[in-house]
């Protein structure tokens, strides 16, 4: 199964992280969180968003961006109200990183400027801020796994108290 990393650069809500948390648990994506954040990774908001996934994420923490790209090799694409791709013009391959801004600022504009190809912005109408965190990031997630046909993910549900009747 194809690898995705999910990181959040400088995240202010708990709550959008806890959701994000729950889009990566239930789709095998690994989590980065980079500080400094706004809240206690312990934040009773931030469990509750992602309660019964939190045990099952992989996730590492990392003190500062320095501390992240010191780590981290790539490759890194960047998703901004400011990038210059649509989000489903990008090939995502085995390993990407995306990253994600704070709620409140977004990526640094120094990051972007460095790397206007691999930044990507999810189509929006005009002079409007931009997507929720988390509405963005599940965005971001679920464009990386089409392109992989959902590798390693279930597609095809079942019910609980009755069978799929064939359709016909």
């Amino acid at each position: 199964m194809p690898v995705l990393n999910i990181v959040l650069v400088e995240p202010q809500i708990p709550q959008n992280t806890g959701n994000v948390a729950r889009t990566c648990a239930v789709t095998g994506a690994r989590l980065h969180l980079v500080g400094p954040m706004g809240f206690a990774v312990d934040d009773r908001k931030l469990k509750r968003a992602g309660l019964d996934y939190w045990p099952r994420l992989d996730i590492t923490y990392y003190k500062d961006r320095a501390a992240f790209f010191a780590a981290n090799a790539g490759p890194f694409f960047y998703f901004t109200s400011k990038g210059l791709h649509r989000h489903t013009d990008l090939a995502y391959p085995d390993g990407a990183y995306l990253l994600f801004g704070s709620e409140t600022a977004g990526l640094p504009e120094d990051l972007l400027a460095a790397h206007p190809g691999q930044c990507a912005r999810i189509p929006m109408r005009r002079g409007e801020r931009c997507l929720n965190l988390s509405n963005a990031v599940a965005v971001g997630v679920y464009e990386a796994l089409r392109q992989w046909d959902f590798a390693g993910l279930e597609s095809r549900g079942q019910l609980t108290g009755l069978p799929w009747r064939e359709e016909v």
